[in-house]
This record gives C-alpha cells, structure tokens and sequence, in this order.
C-alpha cells in the first residue's frame, strides 16, 4: 500500500489534488484508515493516477477526466474523449488568434484595416442564408443575437444564427485573401443580400469586409452595410458538446409525415416557462424505431423508459423548411439535450434545437 504522498510523488499530482480527486470520485483510496483518515492507494491506482494528472495538464474537464478513468481499458472511447478536448484547445486558440488581432486593431486604430475578401458560389451563399435565417433572434433586449454571424476561417465562411431556443449553421466554401475574422451581419442586410443573390444568375459572388464593413457583390451590384458592434456567443461549444461523432439516437425522418404530423396533431402539453405557457409537441419513436408525434393517448400509454422529447413544434417545422426536401437525420442523445437536425449530404448545414422539459 501507498500513502497519499507516495502516491503523489509516483504520479505527479498534488496531496491537494489527490484530496480533490477522492471527494469528486475519480481517483478514490483503495483504503481509508477509520481511525487516522489516512489515504491508503495500491500499486495499481499509480497508472491512473498518472493519466489523471496529464489530462489535469491539458485542462480536461473534470466529468471527462472521470470517463476516461473509467474507461482506460477502452483505447476507443478515451480516443473519442481526448480527440473532443484536442478540438476545443484548437478552437480556443482559433478564438484567441482573433480577439489579439482585434486587440491590436484597437491599440492601432491610426492603421487602416485590411480587407478580407471571398470569392463563394452564388447559389451556394443563396442556400447557406436560407439555412440559418429562420434562427435569428428578434428579442429587442438581446440585440448580439439579432444578426447572422460570418464566420471566416481557410474552409470558407460559416454562417450562424440563434435565438437562444435554437441554433442553425451553415458553411459555403470559397476562396480568402486576408486574414480569418468574425463579422456579425444585421438581419436587414442580410435580406438584401439574399435579395441580390436571386436577381443574377452569376455563378459567383464576392464577400468583403472591411473594417466594419460588411458587403457583397455579385455582377457589379453591390449590397453593403455596417456590422454590429457585438461578441456573438462562442457557438463552436455547443457543437462539440452537444452534437457529437456518435450520438445515442440517429434517425432518419419521414420529412412529410413529421409535417403533416407536426402541422395537423397540435401541441400535446402546455408548460410553464419564463412566465408563459408554451405548446410542446412531444416526439417519440414507434415499434419500428421511426420518429413520431406523439398524441395525448400515446403519450400517457409510453412506458417510464421509452424516448419522449419535448420541443416547440413550430420551430421544429422552421428548421425542417430550412433543412429542404431532401433526406434528414435526427441526433439525439436523450430528453435533455440539444436536437440535431442534418442533412446526411451536407454535413456543415444542421440546425439545433433545445429541448423542452416534460
């Protein structure tokens, strides 16, 4: 047996964190002396030890540290835990890249901002617009959510739009000269520019933004505005940790029937929320594992373990019009968590809705 300080010595972690560890449950004494208190660990808590105390090195959330103690025997699944961290860290250095850029442009504000221009397909942009539109928010107190976010990277631009309830990303390809940044787009002038986008017939279209300016071309018509002067909420954390590689539940969606389903049954409860009583259409999944709409008599008929998801039917229909006529898959991972709608084509347009609790 090793003592709690042994056993920090052998892993690198702190009698501290050993403690810590101990109360949250991830690394708990083989035995604990009833008299003393003393921490006694075996020799075979020193290689989990160790595993904790990298993972603590790179900043792994604590509930994922556990999982991967716990599944240390599963190459497949610490693979799928540590792969998920790699992506925030990546994404948490893409983010800083560009709040310092926009740190130094306010250190320098005498230095004229360069532009970054992208040359997109027309139609695709047309498609991307369409795909997030539906998402924007319209709550006159949160103004930060009353636009479409740009985001550009070395993949193209990406589109995002939330209310909060619900979000809807897309992403169109294209070429970029300048450096990546963010631009948060007001709704108004994002309808002028999906007007423009329909009045050519022009295969590609032009983005810039310069400074705080937003615009784009196509055929030498030009549609420009000012940008809004918000930090839009860092979306790319809900989509790791939300709308994973492998989701509990992936199924395909019988587009007409859930539409007829969602525009004909009505709502099936009422709940309170934020002071007002709000409509839930509640979707389960019938003998054959297909999506339903469940009724009032199915609904009291479901078992305490069958799948029911409760969700605002009409943002469901919003997201289903924006997703098109083509195939959908509905994520899911339980009656808690965000509801991915996708597009088994196109895996940079899906929408995500929040579920409402039954």
């Amino acid at each position: 047996m090793r003592s709690i300080g042994e056993l920090a010595r052998a892993s690198g972690l702190t009698v501290s964190a050993l403690r810590f560890y101990d109360r949250s449950g991830v690394l708990v004494p083989a035995l604990v002396d009833p008299v003393t208190g003393y921490r006694w660990y075996t020799d075979d808590q020193v290689a989990p030890a160790r595993l904790v105390a990298g993972l603590r090195r790179v900043g792994m959330p604590l509930a994922e540290i556990a999982a991967a103690v716990r599944h240390r025997a599963e190459p497949a699944v610490v693979g799928r835990l540590l792969d998920g961290h790699l992506r925030r860290l990546e994404d948490g250095l893409a983010d800083a890249r560009r709040e310092l850029s926009r740190v130094r442009a306010l250190i320098t504000p005498e230095e004229s901002p360069m532009a970054t221009r992208l040359v997109l397909s027309r139609a695709d942009l047309a498609a991307a617009i369409d795909a997030v539109r539906f998402a924007v928010g319209a709550d006159p107190e949160l103004p930060v959510l009353s636009g479409v976010l740009l985001d550009v990277s070395d993949e193209g631009v990406r589109l995002v739009a939330t209310d909060r309830h619900r979000m809807a990303v897309s992403r169109v390809p294209g070429r970029r000269e300048g450096a990546p940044l963010r631009a948060l787009a007001a709704v108004d002038l994002v309808d002028r520019v999906r007007a423009l986008l329909d009045s050519s017939d022009e295969t590609e279209a032009h983005l810039r933004v310069d400074g705080t300016t937003v615009a784009v071309s196509v055929a030498g018509r030009e549609v420009a505005g000012t940008a809004l002067p918000y930090d839009f909420p860092d979306y790319r954390r809900l989509l790791h940790g939300s709308v994973g590689d492998a989701p509990a539940y992936r199924i395909d969606v019988d587009v007409p029937a859930l539409r007829a389903a969602l525009a004909d049954g009505g709502p099936t409860l009422v709940r309170r929320y934020e002071g007002d009583d709000v409509a839930v259409t509640v979707l389960g999944l019938d003998d054959r594992g297909a999506l339903r709409v469940l009724d009032g008599d199915a609904l009291a008929a479901a078992g305490p373990d069958e799948l029911r998801i409760g969700v605002n039917g009409r943002y469901l229909l919003d997201a289903l019009d924006a997703a098109g006529r083509g195939q959908l898959v509905l994520e899911l991972d339980g009656p808690i968590t965000p509801l991915a709608v996708r597009r088994p084509d196109d895996e940079d347009a899906f929408s995500i809705l929040m579920p409402i609790r039954l």
